[in-house]
Order: structure tokens, then C-alpha cells, then sequence
């Protein structure tokens, strides 16, 4: 399926059912299916030349468990910080929903500072897909699966959920391989 989404597929690391299941463990709540078959296709490494989706693995800067705990605190962190301004912040969420930001749970991280998450109310099998902008302030629909936000993303649809001037996203997979990770982490393969 993947193939079809990439046409141009370069997987990198890649996950097993065992650490899916371990992941899903410890968020407490089942994986979605289309992040499953990323994850065993695809793998670690950098989607449409602009995001990086957590896989689990060895590797805390790429393990999905480490960071959705990473990035929900930096983003809380920075809220906090933001509500210290005159103006108090708030979320400008498509749909005006800014409950969805409770429900989050972070799962990858874009090259412009974006983040992508989960809304994770429900029981799956798929979860809607949300586009944190690097403003921390808006917030926008992304799909309803992974192949479907990447599918949006690729698309001239593409500005509705990367923001006003978003140009559609090259359909490439860039995988980064185990060798790759722990050179960068500086542990010996």
C-alpha cells in the first residue's frame, strides 16, 4: 500500500509487531492500522521531504512512546509560556474544537517545526490526524489515516492541512537505516 502512497520508497528502520504492541501497551490505547503498515513498510526516516513519523524503536530520538512524551511536553511547555503574553493564548482549531488538543497524542514532527498528532477519542481502528503548526496556535484537520493525511499533503489539497502557501509534499520516502541511527545516537552497531 505503501508503494502506492511513495512512489518513491526507501524504507529505513522498521518496526515488528512485538514493539508496535509494546507501544500501544504503553500508551494505552491500540495503534492505527495505517500507522501500523507505516511502521512495517516504511519504517524511520523522513515522509514527503517534510516529516519525520516516530517508529518504535531502540532509539529515543526516533521511539514513538519517547516522543509523544517529548513533544507534548515542549508544546505544553511553550503554551505555558505563551499565556504569560498580554494576550492569553489560545488554539485556532479547524472546526473550532480546541478540546482536540487535550485528546493528542504526538507522533511526528515536521522540517518546519510543525507537529502531527492523534485525536485519540474512540477505539480505532483509525484515529483522525491533526497538523500543529509552528505557530502553536493553529491547528489543522489532516486526514482520517496516515494515508490519507499523506495522500492530502501530496496533493494541491496540500495548503488546506500544511497552511496558507503549503505546496503539495514530493511523494518520497527517505528511510534512515539502524547503522544510520546508532551513528547518530553514538552507539556502536
Amino acid at each position: 500500500m505503501w508503494e502506492q502512497i511513495f512512489t518513491s520508497l526507501s524504507p529505513g528502520l522498521t518496526a515488528d509487531d512485538a514493539a508496535l504492541e509494546q507501544a500501544a501497551a504503553a500508551l494505552d490505547f491500540a495503534l492505527p492500522d495505517s500507522y501500523r503498515g507505516f511502521c512495517k513498510s516504511c519504517g524511520v526516516g523522513l515522509a514527503g521531504a517534510q516529516f519525520r513519523i516516530a517508529v518504535p524503536a531502540a532509539f529515543e530520538a526516533v521511539d514513538l512512546v519517547n516522543q509523544a512524551g517529548v513533544i507534548a511536553h515542549s508544546v505544553g511547555a511553550a503554551v505555558r509560556m505563551l499565556q504569560d503574553e498580554p494576550n492569553p493564548h489560545r488554539f485556532d482549531v479547524d472546526g473550532d474544537d480546541p478540546s482536540v488538543i487535550e485528546r493528542a497524542c504526538f507522533f511526528g514532527a515536521g522540517e518546519d517545526g510543525s507537529f502531527l498528532f492523534w485525536d485519540v477519542s474512540g477505539s480505532g481502528p483509525e484515529y483522525d490526524i491533526w497538523v500543529l503548526a509552528p505557530d502553536l496556535e493553529a491547528v489543522r484537520f489532516g486526514g482520517e489515516s496516515l494515508t490519507d493525511f499523506f495522500t492530502r499533503a501530496m496533493a494541491p489539497s496540500a495548503a488546506l492541512v500544511l497552511g496558507p502557501g503549503g505546496d503539495p509534499l514530493p511523494a518520497r520516502f527517505d528511510g534512515f537505516s539502524e547503522a544510520t541511527l546508532a551513528r547518530s545516537a553514538q552507539i556502536a552497531p
